[in-house]
């Protein structure tokens, strides 16, 4: 397979590559998928061939992305989508449960929104500085 970019495109492919097998492998400790693992070291392998060497590393005998483009803001990147994605579920899980998780359709589906929607505005303000949990002390 033969695939043209230019270089302004191949790095951000790189970028792509690399939120997408953080996302699929950093939370599988020795259970990765490998296959992953082989695609992100074979176009970061090369970036080195590419003019971008600085991008790339032999670790262990494989090569990875280096620790400049790891250190580089990627991860800021991936942290705005994990604190948006976070707020997100959580206003839906905490929508559900004040309905007493019943099933969605047509006829609840505005409510669950409108409370999604109220969630969502009150982090947006405050974070999760309001969110109290009471627990009972023996």
């Amino acid at each position: 397979m033969n695939l043209e970019l230019n270089k302004k495109q191949f790095r951000r492919l790189l970028d792509m590559v690399y939120i997408g097998n953080w996302i699929l492998n950093s939370t599988r400790g020795d259970q990765r998928f490998r296959d992953y693992d082989e695609v992100e070291s074979l176009l970061f392998g090369k970036a080195a061939v590419e003019g971008m060497p600085s991008l790339a590393e032999l670790y262990q005998g494989e090569i990875v992305p280096s620790r400049a483009f790891v250190e580089g803001g990627i991860h800021e990147a991936i942290m705005e989508y994990e604190n948006n994605v976070f707020f997100d579920i959580l206003a839906e899980d905490l929508a559900r449960r004040d309905m007493d998780d019943v099933p969605i359709d047509e006829s609840n589906y505005a409510e669950l929104a409108s409370r999604i929607d109220a969630y969502i505005s009150e982090f947006e303000e405050h974070g999760t500085d309001n969110i109290l949990v009471d627990i009972d002390t023996p």
